[in-house]
């Protein structure tokens, strides 16, 4: 049985009530059927965690550290909730480790906000980067950034971003040649405007482009980073039925137009890596409408993709994946899995068999 933390006296005394007429709102549905087990390339299928002190979490992050792997969310009561707070667990081996609150909304001891969409990166041995977004709603919500040297195990103090800047906004930096990070960043105070910041420092200094897109005509939010020889590519959710993009020649200082790819979007996050062998892998819901199936896709140029493998196929909410490539070549993705807890699988992405999309 999952605990509660008290909230008020109504959150302690509604769930005993519960209880006591053999009913539990926070009881973890048993996983359907699994249909997506026996797959080319699948390695191993987890969750991240089976019992926590929240019963709702989204928006997990995933990175690779020298002492193994960290991954991060946002659990609460539910989104917008201010007691949402960022949490973490670590993997150095033996299985993750219970999660444990890093980040919080507390103003003072009458004002609190929710966190949100935490981001986590190492962009050098020794430095871990978590970014995350604290306030009432994404319209109005502000860049946070923590720093930890232990690979996850403690943190500094939190840091505000400046204002204009969110930093990453879902999907994780991209680390240029001469140490700048990307950040692909967007905003929604003026409909959905997609923008690029950049840190040379680390997040001392910060510099951005303006918005990519009106907002509107196209409306589009939570870019990824990839790149194909000397270009960059952005793809990114929208309102419009379909995942958008634009590239870049110049390591992200500007961007071409925005434009619809083929491939659909049902206005959920995605999230994408450029692996090893040069080609990128893209983790999306194939539909225009509702948060499965989930499906792992292959591209080698950025337009033409192939369906690689499908993590989830059943009625439910499969969403916000984050995806890396680990140092021995094997692909970890985390997804939101129905709202109650955060799945970890991992593919050898040699051994994918892949069919065209039409």
């Amino acid at each position: 049985m999952r605990q509660l933390r008290p909230v008020n006296l109504f959150f302690q005394v509604f769930p005993l009530l519960l209880v006591c007429i053999g009913m539990n709102t926070f009881a973890h549905a048993n996983p359907p059927e699994n249909t997506t087990a026996d797959q080319p390339g699948l390695v191993k299928q987890e969750f991240v965690y089976t019992d926590a002190s929240f019963p709702s979490c989204h928006a997990s992050t995933i990175v690779e550290t020298p002492k193994g792997l960290v991954c991060a969310f946002f659990g609460g009561t539910h989104e917008k909730n201010p007691d949402v707070e960022i949490w973490v667990c670590r993997n150095e081996g033996d299985g993750w480790t219970a999660p444990v609150s890093v980040a919080d909304g507390v103003e003072s001891a009458s004002k609190r906000y929710p966190c949100w969409n935490p981001v986590l990166f190492q962009p050098k041995p020794g430095t871990l980067l978590l970014f995350y977004k604290v306030g009432p709603n994404p319209s109005a919500w502000w860049g946070m950034l923590k720093v930890s040297h232990d690979n996850g195990k403690t943190w500094g103090p939190a840091k505000r971003l400046p204002d204009g800047f969110v930093g990453p906004v879902k999907n994780k930096p991209y680390l240029l040649s001469d140490g700048t990070l990307l950040c692909p960043a967007s905003t929604e105070h003026n409909g959905w405007q997609l923008q690029m910041e950049w840190t040379p420092d680390l997040g001392k200094t910060w510099h951005r482009t303006g918005p990519l897109n009106d907002g509107y005509k196209i409306a589009a939010i939570q870019p990824s980073v990839l790149k194909y020889g000397d270009k960059l590519q952005i793809l990114c959710r929208s309102k419009q039925g379909k995942l958008v993009e634009a590239w870049s020649d110049d390591n992200g200082r500007s961007w071409g137009e925005v434009t619809m790819t083929t491939l659909p979007n049902p206005n959920s996050g995605t999230d994408a890596v450029t692996l090893k062998d040069g080609r990128a892998l893209l983790v999306y819901n194939p539909t225009q409408k509702g948060r499965s199936p989930l499906h792992v896709a292959i591209s080698e140029d950025g337009k033409h993709w192939s369906t690689a493998l499908v993590l989830e196929d059943q009625k439910g909410e499969y969403s916000y994946p984050a995806v890396i490539q680990t140092d021995d070549g094997k692909v970890h993705i985390t997804y939101t899995w129905k709202r109650d807890l955060v799945k970890h699988v991992v593919l050898d992405p040699s051994q994918l068999k892949l069919k065209a999309i039409d």
